[in-house]
């Protein structure tokens, strides 16, 4: 009893926490650039970021399989590196994660960046600091607060993601049954004990990561 109830709940901290690395540097980055840089087609490719905030995690869940499947060349060439396809594994529950999370961190990023008094880059650029440093040194920490929060959102959000896994991870106990798909799975089964005990746990967890989040604002 104790393994069956543990063992999803370990697999989606693992999962929420591999994708959640993912999302804080990809977002970070892409949140910096897209403040600081200006080019054609930004509103375009800002909205594509945005997507997976409204469309339904079916859709998303499609789209990657059509993105990383067998017929795609990505799938073939990683099906070819790895000798096997992508679709049902670990890394198709990060991935799915990392997708539904992403807009929540590059948002946050964005605009903590946004907030940032751009002299006080200029004159860090002025004394000989070049941007990587002024990025490091200058915008990170002074974006941190909502960074922070970002992050914690983007956990969150990772943790409490299940239709986008379910299609395209699956739900194999042991290597892609996340919280979610596991108490769909014990509703449907009419284990409603530990249904109500993953219940329990996504939403101490959640509220507790959403109390950090408060006490930093303080």
């Amino acid at each position: 009893m104790l393994k069956d109830f543990l063992e999803p709940v370990l697999l989606s901290l693992e999962i929420s926490f591999a994708s959640g690395i993912l999302v804080i540097i990809l977002g970070t980055l892409v949140g910096w650039l897209m403040v600081k840089k200006e080019f054609k087609g930004k509103v375009i490719i800002e909205t594509i970021f945005l997507l997976p905030l409204v469309l339904s995690p079916t859709v998303i869940g499609f789209l990657l399989i059509v993105i990383f499947g067998k017929n795609s060349w990505l799938g073939q060439l990683i099906e070819w590196i790895f000798h096997q396809p992508i679709l049902f594994t670990w890394w198709a529950a990060v991935i799915a994660s990392s997708v539904v999370a992403f807009p929540l961190m590059y948002q946050a990023a964005k605009a903590g960046f946004q907030e940032i008094d751009s002299d006080i880059e200029g004159a860090a650029s002025v004394d000989g600091a070049t941007k990587f440093q002024v990025f490091i040194y200058i915008s990170v920490p002074l974006a941190s607060k909502m960074l922070f929060a970002g992050s914690i959102m983007s956990f969150a959000r990772a943790l409490g993601e299940f239709g986008a896994t379910l299609m395209f991870a699956g739900n194999i106990p042991g290597k892609t049954q996340t919280l979610p798909t596991a108490i769909y799975v014990a509703i449907d089964s009419g284990n409603m004990v530990l249904a109500w005990l993953w219940v329990a746990t996504t939403i101490l967890i959640s509220f507790l990561m959403l109390l950090v989040i408060h006490a930093k604002s303080e």
